[in-house]
This record gives C-alpha cells, sequence and structure tokens, in this order.
C-alpha cells in the first residue's frame, strides 16, 4: 500500500496540494486497490483540507471512493477502481 505523510509539509498549501496531485496519480497508474494518506489528528485543519482536495470533481474521477482509516481517525484511505 502507498503511503503520503503529510506532517513535514503541513504549512505550505502549495506544496500540499503538489505532493497530494503527484501522489494520487502515481498510485492511480500503479495498480494498487488502496492507498493511504496521513494529514495526522490535530486539530482537523489539515484533514479538512485534504478532503476538500479528494472532492473537486477533477481529482474525483482518479479513485473510487475514499473514507477514513477505522482504526486510526488520523489517516485517509483512498480505494482505486480494478
Amino acid at each position: 500500500m502507498r503511503s503520503l505523510d503529510l506532517h513535514p509539509i503541513f504549512r505550505n498549501n502549495r506544496d500540499i496540494e503538489l505532493m497530494l496531485r503527484q501522489f494520487l496519480f502515481s498510485a492511480a497508474q500503479s495498480g494498487d486497490p488502496v492507498a493511504e494518506i496521513i494529514p495526522g489528528k490535530g486539530s482537523g485543519q489539515l484533514k479538512r483540507r485534504v478532503l476538500a482536495f479528494l472532492d473537486q470533481k477533477h481529482i474525483r474521477k482518479l479513485y473510487a471512493r475514499h473514507e477514513p482509516d477505522p482504526k486510526n481517525p488520523g489517516r485517509i484511505l483512498v480505494h482505486f477502481r480494478d
């Protein structure tokens, strides 16, 4: 499973969006069924930013669905189409 940890770049909006975009494109092409994005628990602000990014219409076409990890609310699981 591919993983992207956003802790090191959480203060830079442009870097966050760039990393998310690159990560999703490479994960979608890799053939892995699931990838994880780790915004962390914190105040929830970074998680909301990631979810807003994932819900954009042109990004939504890359994956089937996303959900918070049931065992760890600081992770978001992104499921790709088969």
